[in-house]
């Protein structure tokens, strides 16, 4: 994986790197002296780290990447002081815990489901809320029957104990590389009158959603860009698929593409405006599927994908209802976009 860095986390008199070699580095934040360093995960085996930490309370936590390599992700919780690990959640459930049912045989073991984009943290519930990547192999999913959870999930783990709280599968059985690794965004809203604590996310899919962020129930989900793959979602937030849209030998014509209509990029929220800002990516591919076989630290895709390129490519700077994900306006851009926003005082 390439040496991407998408940030640090500061803490007190420190400063916490996720390296890409998968080590978590604390530093003197004056000095720049090491304080501690702690191996997370074996970078021989495809696992890295490309994400920022997040540090609070005296605990630092950090996700990983290589879902690409056929991984079993997970989001770890360390000792700001010393480094020490204090707790753990896998993101695939072994055989007997609670979503393994979602997996077919042994697909279990090179699950994917990395944890690359940093999560979001609400100190009055004790909840970190933290977004899980696509299963392997990538775009065959012929050997992973099921809806291979917690992939392309948003999780709500205890701050203190990294137990599961609740979670929603954003896409079930995903065979497109539509990571829900995107940044959820807390606040409060009306629902039918009802002030709500709530969380949401302008998911790669290519929908918005909006949930309670105290007990994960689905409150609605609205396409934000053009997509071509689900007629819409359910009563539960549950995608109603449209037919003969996974990958095929031959290929088959999808959007968004696997860059997804956003992507780890930071969305804003005004509280001024009450509006959700997201860069929007409009854009699809020709998804492919071949046979995969797992190689330890070798890459695991099951196939690939060749994006429609020239006008049919665009963009837009989109300002939604934060609540029902409803339009209010589109700034048009001339071609996807690759970066984040800001909301300010204007």
């Amino acid at each position: 994986f390439g040496p991407t860095n998408r940030g640090i986390a500061l803490l007190d008199s420190t400063v916490f790197v996720a390296a890409p070699d998968a080590r978590l580095v604390a530093l003197d934040a004056r000095s720049g002296a090491v304080r501690w360093i702690a191996p997370v995960a074996d970078n021989a085996l495809g696992y890295a780290m490309t994400g920022a930490p997040l540090a609070f309370d005296g605990m630092v936590v950090v996700g990983v990447s290589g879902a690409e390599a056929g991984i079993r992700g997970f989001v770890d919780a360390y000792d700001a002081r010393t480094g020490e690990r204090r707790w753990r959640f896998h993101t695939i459930p072994t055989p007997g815990e609670p979503g393994s049912e979602s997996w077919g045989g042994e697909s279990w073991k090179t699950g994917g489901g990395s944890t690359w984009v940093t999560g979001s943290y609400d100190p009055a519930l004790g909840l970190l809320y933290w977004g899980v990547g696509n299963p392997g192999p990538l775009f065959n999913g012929d050997d992973r029957p099921g809806d291979n959870l917690y992939t392309c999930s948003l999780l709500a783990l205890d701050a203190k104990t990294g137990a599961l709280r609740w979670h929603f599968q954003y896409t079930p059985h995903d065979t497109h590389d539509w990571d829900a690794a995107q940044i959820p965004v807390l606040f409060e809203g009306r629902v039918r009158g009802t002030a709500r604590k709530l969380v949401s996310m302008a998911n790669r899919n290519g929908f918005y959603y909006v949930l309670d962020r105290v007990t994960g129930e689905f409150i609605s989900g609205t396409p934000y860009i053009r997509q071509t793959w689900a007629e819409g979602l359910d009563a539960t937030g549950r995608p109603i698929l449209r037919p003969d849209t996974d990958p095929t030998t031959e290929g088959t014509d999808v959007i968004p593409n696997l860059h997804g209509a956003s992507n780890w990029y930071s969305p804003a929220y005004s509280p001024r405006t009450g509006l959700f800002y997201v860069a929007a990516r409009q854009m699809g591919s020709r998804y492919y599927k071949y046979p995969a076989s797992y190689t330890p630290g070798r890459f695991l895709l099951g196939g690939g994908e060749s994006e429609f390129g020239g006008d049919s490519a665009q963009g837009a700077v989109k300002a939604l209802d934060p609540v029902t994900g409803r339009e209010r306006w589109s700034f048009p851009l001339f071609s996807p976009p690759w970066a984040g926003l800001l909301a300010t005082g204007g």
